[in-house]
């Protein structure tokens, strides 16, 4: 167990930022029994965190994380590469999430592919990539998983957890599986169990990948496999992430001329090195017979997401993530009063008006339910036409509560 004055401190480069961060790794070599009955021999967790857990070790925030996410929620990890954290607008000095007040921890989930262990990691008893031997997971498994890296750190409790869409399904897990370990429960744009269209959604992009020979049944090189399947499978995710109306007042039908060949293959197939050589390898590829002379912005917004998902993400973590997602429902057989009986956190529920993904009814369910189960629960609606992803963007409104709820 870590002394608090060892745990890792951000130094900040400048006002509002945490600055330089590096991942660090949890290696718990105890086993791990997954839901499905599965044993892992040991797991490892990627993480980052920011600020310094205090001496009573209860100012601790976990940020969790959506399908596409990982660890890197905040700050730059190079001079070199200046890419921000996904919510690096939400976590920093003096911003919502203030790390000047709060330890702030993310790590990369169980299952995934940025240094957590999941189908691309290498089974001690082969040698190889488990592929599709790994366990299949659940959002639960996640929340195990975490609270045993957790105890590692020595957090005795967390301030909060926070997530949006998959993240804030963590964030009710943790509440229901850990109700003394969790004093307020963020959730936002999320839902208490899949709905069938959003299964839907998630089979069409797994059947992508299933269907690309490129996937020879989950047993393929890093760097390759069924990445034109993925491409796809992202770029159609990335539309229900989306509104009509923000698509169209970012797109609308503007196109640029181009000179292709028609019939051009979508997406390349080969790897590419970074994010700029995929959104190069994309340019002007994929205009239909007969509309060779020009492409639709919005369709060469999609390329680049697939081309840069693919240079990111492994199709096998998509298919075991996106099952999780399919499989989450807190309330299962009973009722969601029933199922939020344990919870003891005070919660705040905030949906989006432009989310058709979890729509505003089904976090106000959540909401409602909780106070029905006799909870301390709010909900918050913010009036956006940025859909899904309103929570990742810039949004005062959402700054503000926040802020105010976590103090």
């Amino acid at each position: 167990m870590n002394d608090a004055d060892d745990l890792p401190l951000s130094p900040v480069s400048e006002p509002g930022e945490v600055g330089l961060v590096a991942p660090s790794d949890f290696v718990s070599k105890e086993s791990f029994v997954c839901d499905s009955g599965q044993v892992l021999p040991g797991y490892t967790l990627r993480y980052e965190t920011y600020g310094r857990l205090n001496a009573a070790r209860d100012n601790a925030i976990l940020i969790c994380h959506a399908l596409s996410g990982d660890h890197h929620c905040a700050g730059i990890h190079s001079l070199s590469d200046r890419k921000p954290g996904w919510w690096n607008n939400l976590i920093g000095p003096g911003k919502p999430v203030d790390t000047h007040r709060y330890f702030v921890l993310c790590a990369n989930v169980i299952g995934g592919c940025q240094g957590s262990s999941g189908p691309a990691s290498i089974n001690p008893a082969t040698g190889r990539a488990y592929g599709v031997s790994f366990p299949g997971v659940t959002i639960r498994d996640m929340v195990r998983a975490q609270h045993r890296w957790l105890q590692s750190l020595g957090v005795t409790a967390l301030h909060a957890v926070i997530g949006g869409s998959m993240g804030g399904m963590q964030a009710l897990q943790w509440a229901i599986e850990y109700p003394s370990f969790v004093r307020r429960v963020i959730a936002m744009a999320t839902t208490a169990r899949e709905s069938a269209q959003g299964i839907a959604f998630n089979e069409v992009g797994r059947q992508a990948i299933l269907q690309d020979p490129g996937w020879n049944g989950g047993d393929y090189p890093r760097n390759g496999g069924p990445r034109v399947g993925l491409a796809i499978a992202r770029m159609m995710a990335h539309i229900t992430y989306l509104s009509d109306a923000g698509l169209d007042r970012k797109f609308g039908r503007r196109r640029r001329a181009v000179a292709t060949t028609p019939g051009t293959a979508t997406v390349t197939a080969e790897p590419a090195a970074n994010e700029a050589a995929g959104a190069a390898a994309t340019e002007g590829a994929g205009t239909a017979p007969g509309f060779a002379s020009f492409e639709f912005e919005i369709e060469r917004y999609l390329r680049h997401q697939g081309q840069s998902f693919i240079n990111r993400f492994d199709a096998n973590s998509y298919l075991y993530i996106t099952r999780a997602i399919d499989a989450f429902d807190v309330a299962g057989e009973g009722s969601l009063e029933q199922a939020f009986a344990p919870v003891q956190a005070e919660s705040l529920i905030v949906g989006f008006t432009s989310d058709w993904l979890f729509p505003p009814e089904q976090n106000r369910d959540i909401a409602l339910a909780l106070l029905r189960a006799g909870k301390r629960a709010s909900y918050a609606e913010l009036n956006t036409d940025l859909g899904h992803d309103s929570f990742l963007l810039e949004s005062p409104q959402l700054y503000d509560l926040v802020r105010g709820f976590l103090r």
